[in-house]
């Protein structure tokens, strides 16, 4: 987990979700080929604002989670599961007293049963809780309310006034100590979410704009207006590529430094910064993807800060540019081209170390390697190069 005070995101995923029908709990039923369950968790671990992510399931349910959950279990920002209680406000307890080693600052609960949260949603609720110390998504009411009479057959008892009046949603931001205490004080009792454990103990609690896409699968109806949504939401994205290249000579030295990993060699790479030829045209790539130039324009040769830089901040440019444009990365290829040093005893820390960075999971990486069978600069041992190609998914543009 990468530095300290993080932020950290439970997933709320314990519940039977008996009204969604038969097929099982709800957060473990399918949407477009990928579960419920995943595609909340995902929503979290891509997010570039939150260092781990915690899934609540129910003590029945471990082989149910590492199915749902595939690839993503591998994920490194994916803490392993915790088990919840009876109730969802036990559950949320028994989550946050799981991440007391972990030391977070802020905490974000989710329940999985809204599987379309959004980053922006995710962002405005981290920005607020960090201000006010607790903060959920939620929407205006617009429809107007009424009060039943209670009777078998209900009469309007009387209308309620919308003006002020609030749907929240998830996810709940809280400053973590506040939040686990007021859980613990609120135990066994029945209140209908943590704003509500928040504001019996005196806690402020911000309202931000959350999405009407972050609906809440419920009953099995809402399994079809779902499908709809994702195809909906399926055109309003688009995939853009970019391609990189780049090569560096070598010059005396004991190591080269390629996409993150220092491998011993009897040479090293000659450049401005660490000369990462992998990372380098990995960067580029990513900034052809989104039309930002490359990385001559954002950190010119010519400036001596960038002198013996690591190539990560360069890296690290290029994924915030994207998540600044509403993106994520969705792939990233490279291919590096020498005769020696050789390369497959460190591809899997390659590709461990770009994921690290670039916050996604290792099976978005690939690295590879390949020779010029002796010929050019390369085949000569001159030097080395690479080549790296960048799949990105940006809101769609109006044509």
């Amino acid at each position: 987990m990468r530095g300290k005070d993080p932020t950290i995101a439970i997933i709320v995923a314990a519940g039977r979700g008996v009204r969604a029908g038969s097929g099982g709990p709800k957060q473990y039923r399918p949407l477009s080929g990928e579960t419920v369950l995943a595609r909340s968790a995902r929503a979290f671990l891509d997010h570039p604002a939150v260092d781990a992510v915690r899934v609540i399931i129910h003590a029945d349910d471990h082989d149910l989670y590492a199915e749902a959950m595939g690839a993503l279990r591998r994920h490194r920002k994916l803490l392993p599961p915790a088990t919840g209680g009876k109730e969802r406000q036990d559950s949320v307890r028994l989550g946050l007293q799981s991440l007391e080693p972990e030391h977070p600052s802020i905490v974000l609960i989710h329940d999985a049963a809204r599987p379309f949260i959004d980053a922006g949603t995710i962002s405005r609720v981290i920005d607020a809780a960090q201000r006010t110390g607790g903060a959920i998504a939620a929407l205006p009411v617009f429809d107007t309310l009424k009060k039943s009479d209670g009777a078998h057959e209900p009469l309007i008892s009387n209308t309620i006034a919308r003006q002020d009046l609030w749907r929240a949603q998830t996810p709940q931001g809280f400053r973590f100590e506040a939040i686990l205490a007021a859980h613990r004080a609120a135990a066994g009792d029945a209140l209908t979410d943590d704003a509500a454990v928040a504001e019996r103990a005196g806690l402020k609690v911000s309202l931000v704009p959350g999405s009407p896409d972050n609906m809440k699968i419920t009953q099995a109806e809402d399994f079809g207006m779902a499908e709809i949504l994702l195809g909906r939401k399926a055109m309003a994205h688009e995939f853009r590529s970019g391609h990189g290249f780049d090569v560096h000579q070598f010059e005396d030295g004991n190591a080269v430094i390629l996409c993150g990993v220092e491998v011993p060699h009897g040479k090293k790479l000659k450049g401005h910064s660490d000369a990462d030829a992998g990372m380098h045209a990995l960067t580029d790539a990513i900034l052809g993807a989104v039309g930002a130039g490359d990385i001559g324009d954002h950190f010119p040769p010519s400036d001596m800060k960038w002198r013996g830089a690591p190539s990560r901040i360069f890296l690290e440019k290029a994924r915030d540019l994207v998540a600044e444009k509403g993106g994520a990365i969705a792939h990233c290829d490279v291919t590096l081209i020498c005769e020696a040093p050789k390369i497959g005893p460190h591809r899997a820390a390659m590709r461990a170390a770009l994921a690290e960075i670039l916050r996604i999971s290792i099976d978005r990486v690939s690295v590879k390697a390949t020779t010029t069978e002796q010929l050019g600069f390369a085949g000569r041992r001159e030097g080395i190069a690479a080549l790296a190609t960048a799949t990105v998914k940006l809101p769609a543009c109006d044509q």
